[in-house]
């Protein structure tokens, strides 16, 4: 392949999985951090309707918090603990899915507030964000109730990260005198940075090689053509024939998306039509932020096997509850 190909890739993306590393850095080593000087039960408390009844550790309190700020931190706690053995397989995919309502959250204050619902107008806004709000919840409510079948039995008793590599002793010399108490601290925050590191080590190589080989794919596949499902789709739940070139501008670029159907609101499409119109967008966008975007963070951060479970969870939780959301609109 030619350098003249690749060149302009590696460009691309190395930036982004700069950023993406830096953002589980946090989440790593806050992960080590929190556990290790016993902060679980003051900040997991909130969590602990969704955590206890689903049967996961206390320390998924931890991630479900961080993942308001920054989903990507999240994941990266997340992660650790699975890393760790806090969490198997099973419980892991419990947990990413419990994560999504909160991951939504962020985008309300970035995005959907002060972007999304000026173009829509109050209305429609509203109603868009409301059912997106809606759909992440319901995603969540049932990582709590798969968490309560799959996981019964097990104890949702905290199993400290810290534990496992004997890091956490509150007085590791044994004298507690007032001259010692910082070495404790400082020890906690070097084992925890030890881990973090370890961790990017094995994480960041995979994410940027998955990054430049899905890039490249892209750039010689023309994903247009999954856009051909907009026309039976629309056609299927009753749409206007103009939903079909909205639905395709919002498969590729949300604010796009928006602005091209807001003209034509109480004209062409009534409210309910056109957040239905909206939704099925993100049906059809799936296919393409797979690749884009799910594919190369995902394996970057569980490799390929478990990163695959994770997305088929996410992707097929998501395209239900959004085709539910699109028949209650226009039913």
């Amino acid at each position: 392949m030619q350098s003249s190909t690749v060149l302009p890739v590696l460009f691309d993306v190395l930036p982004r999985v700069a950023r993406i590393a830096a953002y589980i850095a946090v989440g790593v080593f806050a992960a080590n951090l929190v556990v290790a000087l016993g902060l679980v039960e003051r900040i997991a408390g909130l969590s602990r309707y969704l955590t206890s009844p689903a049967n996961l550790p206390d320390e998924v309190g931890t991630a479900i918090v961080t993942t308001a700020a920054s989903t990507t931190a999240g994941y990266g706690m997340l992660a650790e603990f699975r890393e760790s053995g806090v969490l198997d397989d099973r419980a892991t995919l419990v947990a990413v899915t419990i994560n999504t309502f909160f991951g939504f959250v962020q985008h309300i204050f970035t995005y959907y507030w002060p972007v999304l619902i000026p173009i829509l107008g109050r209305e429609v806004g509203f109603l868009y964000v409301g059912a997106r709000a809606a759909i992440a919840l319901a995603i969540t409510l049932t990582g709590v109730v798969a968490g309560a079948v799959l996981l019964s039995g097990r104890t949702a008793a905290s199993t400290a990260v810290a534990e496992t590599d004997g890091a956490g002793d509150s007085d590791m010399d044994g004298d507690g005198g007032d001259g010692e108490r910082d070495d404790p601290l400082r020890s906690m925050a070097d084992d925890a940075a030890r881990k973090t590191w370890k961790t990017l080590r094995r994480i960041v190589p995979r994410l940027a090689i998955v990054y430049v080989l899905v890039t490249l794919l892209l750039q010689t596949t023309d994903l247009e053509a999954f856009t051909d499902l907009a026309s039976p789709l629309t056609s299927l739940v009753g749409l206007p024939g103009a939903a079909v070139p909205v639905v395709i501008a919002f498969t590729f670029d949300t604010t796009t998306g928006a602005a091209t159907i807001a003209p034509a609101i109480g004209e062409t499409f009534t409210p309910r039509q056109a957040v239905a119109t909206m939704l099925i967008g993100g049906i059809v966008s799936f296919t393409v932020s797979t690749f884009k975007r799910s594919i190369p963070f995902q394996y970057g951060i569980w490799g390929p096997e478990f990163g695959s479970k994770v997305i088929v969870v996410n992707t097929g939780l998501k395209i239900v509850f959004l085709g539910i959301a699109v028949a209650l609109l226009v039913a």
